[in-house]
């Protein structure tokens, strides 16, 4: 599970350094990929599997199924960090997430997503509100 908040910057070949934290679990290899809300979405090698496996039971006839997997798939990009715990972002998830030299990496449960830090301080802002007014609707039994 990746949990919390990191500000690491981008070096100027466009590497991010993971946070240490993330590191042992991300290791053995990870994918970068599109999010939603203009983010990028980081997953372990053996999740990207997963979600891939649970993807191909979609119905190829269902032409938003199509369309979420080939933005998903084609923006894709897998790596190893290297000895220093960075990933290389291609320009294009770089320019697709509008990012600057200055990010913001946050745990999201079983994947990591990289934001750019104006965009993620314009999202956090916009979204507290509704966050502190989610009613049991939202989430049944939970709290």
């Amino acid at each position: 599970m990746f949990l919390g908040t990191h500000e690491p910057r981008l070096d100027e070949k466009g590497r991010l350094i993971l946070p240490a934290k993330f590191r042992d679990e991300l290791a053995g290899g990870l994918v970068v990929t599109k999010g939603q809300e203009r983010c990028l979405y980081v997953f372990a090698a053996a999740e990207f599997a997963t979600i891939t496996e649970s993807l191909r039971q979609a119905p190829v006839t269902s032409k938003s199924s199509r369309d979420y997997m080939r933005v998903m798939f084609a923006g894709a990009h897998d790596e190893i960090p290297d000895r220093q715990g960075r990933i290389s972002i291609p320009q294009g998830l770089r320019t697709y997430a509008g990012m600057s030299k200055e990010c913001v990496v946050i745990g999201a449960n079983t994947r990591v997503e990289i934001w750019d830090s104006k965009s993620w301080n314009e999202y956090l802002t916009d979204r507290e509100k509704g966050f502190a007014e989610v009613s049991e609707e939202v989430f049944p039994g939970l709290f």
